[in-house]
């Protein structure tokens, strides 16, 4: 998964980006960029005497969020209150040519920052490996061919990946199948960790403990249709993330639909009246209205998990 990912020949260098392949929260609608914008201003009001907020966008693909978020701002760029804002993308391929200027390229985020760290859809597709019991009842790695993704199961699954499929992802019985998210929370953990003070919030498809799908959900995507997870860098290889298992102190999960509510994003259809009074009104506002209601909609994006962690920062505020 590593490789087929991010090697020298991995999807994510391809040079049409994950947009070309898929289309996320960001790429639905400029609402989503709004609603981040407004929850910077919201993580910013609470760091008063931090004079530069930075955003980090981890898996930041071409840097459309980063982009429209700016945009979304004020007086170029800039909090309501005026402090200016630093647009830090964390990514693993190449800058984009054309990119604006203001927003940094790094493959890591930068240590120190206080503000919001925002992970679209990275966490899916930080790499897992794939446990599996076989018929004697024994949790095995999954071993699988890139060329065509045959699979045969290899050694039991011990050490720290065992601890972890026994503390969050118990497997009941032959053929049944986990996604060992032990990395995923060890690369969470470190990216909430290079703030000072804020907020860090992951936004996935993900389960928790009460709902694990019993064999696993590792799938590949391409060209926008899901394909068969074979690890030779030709599709996105991607698994729901246990996000519970990444939850620390005081934080909390909730639904997309939820969050994007907090945060002003309502799919309600504008009054009839306003058909009368401003018929293009009227026109825009539906058109909003539909984006608004894809973003929150149940069974589709609607259903994305949100985990918020605050970071109270070495003073205790924030």
């Amino acid at each position: 998964m590593e490789r087929a990912l991010y090697g020298s020949a991995g999807f994510f260098r391809r040079p049409e980006g994950p947009a070309g392949h898929f289309r996320t929260s960001v790429h639905a609608s400029p609402l989503y960029a709004g609603a981040v914008a407004r929850l910077l201003a919201e993580t910013a009001d609470a760091l008063p005497d931090v004079s530069e907020i930075t955003l980090v966008d981890m898996g930041a693909g071409r840097g459309e969020l980063l982009t429209s978020v700016l945009a979304a701002l004020p007086d170029g760029g800039r909090l309501p209150d005026g402090r200016p804002v630093r647009a830090c993308a964390v990514e693993r391929a190449a800058r984009p040519g054309g990119l604006d200027p203001r927003i940094e390229w790094s493959e890591r985020p930068p240590a120190g920052a206080s503000g919001l760290l925002f992970a679209n859809e990275w966490l899916d597709n930080v790499p897992v490996d794939v446990a599996e019991v076989d018929e004697a009842g024994v949790a095995r790695y999954v071993l699988v061919r890139p060329e065509d993704g045959a699979e045969r199961l290899g050694d039991p699954v011990s050490g720290a990946d065992a601890d972890w499929l026994e503390r969050w992802w118990p497997l009941a019985g032959p053929g049944a199948r986990a996604e060992i998210g032990r990395a995923r929370g060890e690369a969470w953990a470190a990216a909430v960790a290079t703030l000072d003070a804020g907020l860090a919030v992951a936004v996935d498809y993900a389960h928790t403990a009460d709902a694990r799908p019993p064999f696993g959900s590792l799938t590949g995507f391409r060209d926008g249709r899901e394909v068969r997870p074979v690890p030779d860098g030709g599709c996105d290889i991607t698994a729901h993330v246990a996000l519970d298992a990444c939850t620390g102190p005081g934080a909390e999960l909730l639904s997309q639909r939820e969050a994007l509510h907090r945060l002003g994003v309502s799919g309600g259809r504008p009054p009839l009246s306003l058909a009368a009074s401003d018929p293009a009104g009227y026109v825009r506002a539906l058109a909003t209205a539909g984006e608004a209601a894809e973003l929150t909609a149940r069974g589709g994006l609607g259903d994305f998990v949100w985990l918020r962690q605050p970071v109270p920062g070495r003073g205790g505020s924030g």
